[in-house]
C-alpha cells in the first residue's frame, strides 16, 4: 500500500507538466504523418527515444536525408541537458540495484525530474521510497506522451495544416511552469542563486541564439549552473537554512 501511495503522489505531482505535454506530443505524431512517415514510424519513435525534444530534432533530420551519424550526435547533444539531471539525482537513488538505475535513467525527463525533485528537498519522500514516486511520474507520462503521439497521428491525417496551429507554445509554457516554483520566495532557503541562474542563462542564450544544433541552449544551461552555484557559495546561510541542512 506504501508502495501505491508514493506511485501515486508521483502521478498527482507531474499532472500540470503532463497536460502542458498533450499538446507536443499530439504535434509530434502529426508532423510525422502529415511528412509522409509510417503511423508505426512515430510510435516506435515515442516508445524507445522518448525524448521530446531530441524527437523532433531527429524528424527534422530523417527529413533531411540526413546521415545516421549526423542524427545520433545531434540528439546527443540536444539531451546533454540530463546529465546534470542525473548528477543531481545519483545522491538519492545511487544505492539502488542496476535495474532501477537503468530505469530511471531512461524514464529520466525534464517533467520528471521538475516533479519529483523537489519531493525530495521538501520531505515528501526519502531515498528509500522517492524511486516508486519517480515511477508513477514516469509511467503517466510515457502512457500520456504514446497516446498522444498515436492521437497526432490520426489527427494529422484527418485535419491538415495541424502543425501550423501553435501547439508547440504548450511545451514553453510547461518549462515556465517547471522553473516558476524555485524562483518563489521561500522560508527554508535563499532564491537569489535561482535568480542569478535564471538571468545568466537567459542571456547567455539569447546571445548564442544563432549557433547551430541548439548549441546556444546548452552553453546557456551550463552557464546558469555554474553561475547559479558560484551564487550559491557566495550568499551567507540564513538561521533557518542552517537548521534544515
Amino acid at each position: 500500500m506504501e508502495v501505491q501511495n508514493v506511485m501515486r503522489k508521483g502521478m498527482l505531482a507531474s499532472i500540470p507538466m503532463i497536460v502542458g505535454g498533450i499538446p507536443f506530443g499530439i504535434l509530434f505524431g502529426s508532423l510525422a504523418m502529415s511528412n509522409g512517415l509510417s503511423p508505426w514510424f512515430a510510435i516506435a519513435m515515442s516508445s524507445i527515444v522518448f525524448a521530446g525534444s531530441a524527437q523532433f530534432v531527429a524528424l527534422g533530420l530523417i527529413l533531411m536525408d540526413a546521415p545516421l551519424w549526423v542524427i545520433i550526435s545531434t540528439t546527443f547533444i540536444v539531451n546533454l541537458r540530463h546529465i546534470l539531471y542525473a548528477a543531481d539525482l545519483v545522491k538519492f537513488i545511487k544505492h539502488l540495484p542496476l535495474k532501477w538505475r537503468l530505469l530511471i535513467g531512461f524514464g529520466l525527463v525534464d517533467e520528471s525530474y521538475a516533479a519529483i525533485r523537489p519531493m525530495y528537498g521538501n520531505g515528501t519522500v526519502t531515498t528509500e521510497n522517492g524511486h516508486y514516486a519517480f515511477l508513477g511520474s514516469f509511467l503517466s507520462f510515457y502512457l500520456m506522451w504514446q497516446i498522444a503521439t498515436i492521437v497526432g497521428g490520426v489527427a494529422g491525417e484527418l485535419i491538415p495544416g495541424m502543425s501550423e496551429w501553435g501547439l508547440e507554445f504548450a511545451m514553453v509554457a510547461t518549462f515556465i511552469g517547471i522553473i516558476t516554483p524555485y524562483l518563489k520566495t521561500n522560508q527554508f532557503k535563499s532564491i537569489a542563486p535561482y535568480w542569478v541562474a535564471l538571468v545568466s542563462a537567459s542571456i547567455t542564450s539569447l546571445l548564442l541564439s544563432g549557433l547551430p544544433n541548439n548549441l546556444g541552449l546548452l552553453f546557456a544551461a551550463l552557464v546558469g549552473v555554474g553561475m547559479g552555484f558560484v551564487s550559491s557559495k557566495q550568499i551567507p546561510r540564513t538561521g533557518i537554512e542552517e537548521g534544515v541542512k
